[in-house]
C-alpha cells in the first residue's frame, strides 16, 4: 500500500521541480528583457517635448470664489496656483523606462516633475470638490470633478462623487458616459472604477 503513495509523492516532487524551473526561466527572461529595454532607454537621445498633452488649469471656469475664506479651500487655491506656474502632464501608467524610450533619457527628471505636479493637481481637485460638496455647493463641486475627469484622473473617489451628483440630479446618462472614459484609463484602477460606476446605474 505504501508504493502507490510513494510513487505519487515522487511524481508530485518532479512536477514541483519542473514548475519551479520553468518559473525561474520566465523570471530570468523577464529580467533580461527589462535590462535590455532599460539599456536602450538610457541611450535614447533627448527628444522634443513640444507635443506633450500639457494640462492647463481653467481658473476662470472653476468656482474659485466659493468658500474662498475657508482655510482648507484657501490652501487648495494656493496649491493650484503654485503648480500652475510650471508644466503639468499626466503620465499615469507609463514607466520611467517607457518615458526614456519615448522622450529621451536626459528628459526623465523633468518629465517626472511634470507627472508629480499632475498627482498634486488631481488630489487637490478631489479634496477641493469634496469640501464644496460637503458644504452644500453641489454644482460647484461638479464643475471641479468634471475638470478632473477631463484630465483622465484615476482617483476613484472623484468618479464616485461625480456619479453620485449625477444620480442626485437625475442625470444617469452622464454616469453612463463616464464608463468608457474609465475603461480607457491607463491605470490598474480602471476596472474598479468602471465597476463602481456601473453600480450607480444598476
Amino acid at each position: 500500500m505504501k508504493y502507490p503513495f510513494f510513487a505519487s509523492f515522487i511524481m508530485f516532487c518532479l512536477w514541483l521541480l519542473y514548475t519551479l524551473h520553468r518559473q525561474r526561466n520566465k523570471e530570468a527572461d523577464s529580467d533580461k528583457n527589462f535590462w535590455k529595454r532599460e539599456a536602450a532607454a538610457n541611450s535614447t537621445r533627448r527628444k522634443s517635448l513640444d507635443n506633450l498633452d500639457y494640462i492647463e488649469i481653467p481658473f476662470e471656469s472653476l468656482p474659485m470664489d466659493v468658500l474662498a475664506d475657508d482655510p482648507s479651500v484657501a490652501e487648495y487655491h494656493e496649491t493650484l496656483r503654485e503648480i500652475a506656474k510650471a508644466p503639468i502632464v499626466n503620465f499615469t501608467g507609463i514607466s520611467n523606462t517607457d518615458l526614456k524610450l519615448m522622450y529621451g533619457a536626459p528628459n526623465i527628471d523633468i518629465l517626472s516633475r511634470y507627472d508629480q505636479r499632475y498627482t498634486v493637481l488631481v488630489r487637490t481637485l478631489q479634496n477641493f470638490a469634496q469640501t464644496l460638496y460637503d458644504n452644500g455647493y453641489v454644482d460647484e463641486a461638479c464643475r471641479i470633478l468634471e475638470f478632473a475627469v477631463s484630465t483622465r484622473t484615476d482617483i476613484s473617489a472623484t468618479y464616485k462623487l461625480l456619479a453620485g451628483i449625477y444620480r442626485q440630479k437625475g442625470e444617469t446618462e452622464k454616469i453612463t458616459a463616464l464608463i468608457p472614459v474609465a475603461k480607457e484609463l491607463n491605470s490598474g484602477l480602471s476596472k474598479y472604477i468602471v465597476s463602481a460606476l456601473e453600480e450607480f446605474i444598476s
